[in-house]
């Protein structure tokens, strides 16, 4: 079924989802047991991600042989459009979530637990005495005294490297579509890969100072807890994005996609620039505010 006969093209019944479901799930049980300390080892975590890893692979070779081969039709395009452009929403109600939750620990809680506003009687049942103050670690210092991350340190140099490789990337889109010779774009590709990776070492560093120098963990109170999801859930959603723009960047290299299809890198594309817009809000609410 070519792309020419506007036909949909309807893939051959695979057992590869459930494969990968399979790993998944022994992966899942892995980090279920580790963190709930019952002595299983790291065994079923590395089998299962092996599983996964190894049936991706495999899936998605054979997605890419289908859309080079000229299978998908405008309409399979279209579906693929709509599919990614959920999914990016989906990602922004996971993210809407728990900056959610910062609103509602730093806007809310602080004003009843502290006895403004209408929280008087809140402020007397639960906790007399505590004081409105941000960032909070709790009652009585529950969480330990810690300090912050300045903003204008690494995470005003991570903002500029994101910003920077969303522009490398469009840079490459652009080439894409215009038809510019492959080792423009491929140049391109590269950099904002390794914008990607310079941005994961910086975070890494941090996270080091955080609970090394500065004693800011995941139990420094409210605060310490709303900033490593935010800012964790956020390295783990640029490291898979770092991982589909290398992928996307080889397979340039191999002379995929088309100025005319090339889904699979705006799909890519999409995603980042979303990663990027993320980052400003995490940047403004998290470490500014």
């Amino acid at each position: 079924m070519a792309s020419q006969s506007g036909s949909y093209f309807v893939p051959a019944p695979t057992a590869w989802p459930f494969y990968l479901t399979v790993g998944l799930a022994v992966m899942l049980y892995g980090v279920a047991e580790y963190l709930n300390g019952n002595g299983v080892g790291s065994a079923p975590i590395v089998i299962g991600a092996a599983i996964a890893i190894y049936f991706i692979f495999v899936w998605y070779r054979g997605i890419i042989q289908e859309s080079e081969s000229g299978k998908y039709s405008a309409q399979v395009d279209r579906t693929y459009r709509w599919g990614m452009s959920w999914f990016i929403f989906s990602e922004v109600m996971f993210f809407a979530a728990f900056f959610g939750a910062l609103f509602y620990a730093r806007a809310l809680s602080l004003e009843w637990l502290s006895g403004s506003g209408d929280g008087v009687l809140t402020n007397a049942y639960l906790w007399a005495g505590f004081e409105k103050e941000w960032p909070s670690n709790g009652p009585a210092a529950m969480g330990g005294d810690f300090e912050i991350i300045p903003p204008w340190g690494v995470p005003f140099l991570n903002t500029l490297i994101l910003l920077t490789s969303g522009v490398t990337l469009t840079f490459a889109h652009h080439g894409l579509r215009e038809g510019a010779p492959r080792g423009r774009v491929v140049a391109w590709m590269w950099a904002t890969v390794a914008l990607g990776c310079i941005f994961l070492f910086f975070q890494a560093e941090e996270y080091v100072l955080a609970y090394q120098e500065l004693n800011l963990t995941l139990e420094s109170g409210i605060y310490g807890s709303t900033f490593f999801m935010l800012t964790g859930f956020h390295g783990m959603h640029v490291t898979l994005g770092t991982l589909m723009l290398l992928i996307i960047t080889l397979r340039l290299m191999k002379g995929h996609f088309k100025p005319d299809s090339h889904f699979g890198f705006e799909g890519v594309a999409w995603y980042w620039h979303f990663v990027d817009v993320v980052w400003l809000g995490l940047f403004v609410f998290v470490y500014i505010l």
